[in-house]
């Protein structure tokens, strides 16, 4: 089954791949520590970037103006989500219209699974297990209404489009933080490296998500900027884009050289906001 707007023509946050272009050319600025209250983040400088790819379609190469912001070094957890649901009774919206989409290997190229069983207690389902023992794992299965319901609660918001690349590219001038090529990515990104989805892929030791922090950062000292989960992010393409998409960015456990391939600096993907994966969640930016 395919949802609303995950398809752009193919699953929508696996991106249309362009093919190679001359990198975009951040301004080469050094992150500064963040002090108390603010643990756990790190600051981005306030200054002009240059930011996209130069041929993008979706993400043309453009320079933007942004201020200081502190964001976090992790994506949000289980166990940051499970401190949020117990404190308010939260009920996201995969427990409520049972509609969340999972994956098992040997779906053909971008098809998912339609699980009713399935919520962030029990991202790919309840027959494939829960998150008893992957607490410190990015929560995923909900939605962009669930990431700003945790946001309002934690006093947190969600980076912009902008803001995320930023931080992204950690003062870099190439497609990723580590150079022009992907022949690293393994080193910073849990992804799928195999040829197609159709088997089970353990070579980097997870099939699905990985704790937090399992794979190196990038300099600026953030993790899982690629891959693990897809990370929404607020603000639109265009002012003519439907107020029911929302945007997510970095690329997934399920992104693979073959398929989706958006563990990039620059790629943007769209979902319906009231769609739930369970290969996309978030981080946070503390709030002043």
């Amino acid at each position: 089954m395919r949802p609303l707007l995950f398809i752009l023509p193919l699953l929508t946050l696996f991106i249309l791949r362009l093919p190679p272009q001359t990198p975009a050319q951040p301004v080469s600025c050094s992150p500064i520590p963040h002090p108390h209250p603010h643990p756990g983040f790190v600051t981005v400088p306030a200054g002009t970037y240059t930011i996209g790819k130069k041929g993008s379609l979706r993400n043309p190469l453009h320079t933007v103006h942004i201020n200081s912001f502190p964001i976090a070094i992790y994506e949000t957890t289980n166990r940051q989500f499970a401190a949020f649901v117990a404190a308010t009774h939260y009920v996201n919206d995969a427990e409520r219209h049972h509609n969340a989409m999972v994956f098992e290997p040997g779906l053909e190229e971008f098809r998912w699974i339609r699980d009713s069983t399935a919520n962030w207690r029990w991202p790919n389902g309840i027959t494939r297990g829960g998150i008893r023992d992957r607490m410190d794992h990015p929560v995923t299965c909900i939605t962009y209404r669930d990431a700003l319901a945790y946001c309002a609660w934690a006093r947190m918001r969600l980076p912009t489009l902008e803001e995320w690349e930023v931080a992204c590219r950690a003062g870099t001038q190439t497609d990723y933080f580590f150079g022009s090529e992907d022949s690293r990515i393994g080193e910073y990104a849990n992804i799928w490296h195999g040829h197609d989805h159709l088997k089970a892929d353990n070579t980097d030791g997870y099939m699905y998500t990985a704790p937090v922090g399992s794979f190196k950062p990038n300099p600026w000292g953030l993790y899982d900027m690629y891959g693990n989960v897809f990370e929404y992010c607020t603000g639109k393409l265009s002012p003519a884009e439907s107020p029911n998409t929302a945007h997510g960015r970095g690329g997934s456990w399920w992104c693979s050289r073959n398929s989706c391939h958006s563990f990039n600096s620059y790629s943007i993907g769209s979902i319906n906001i009231h769609a739930s994966f369970s290969n996309l969640g978030f981080r946070v930016v503390s709030l002043p």
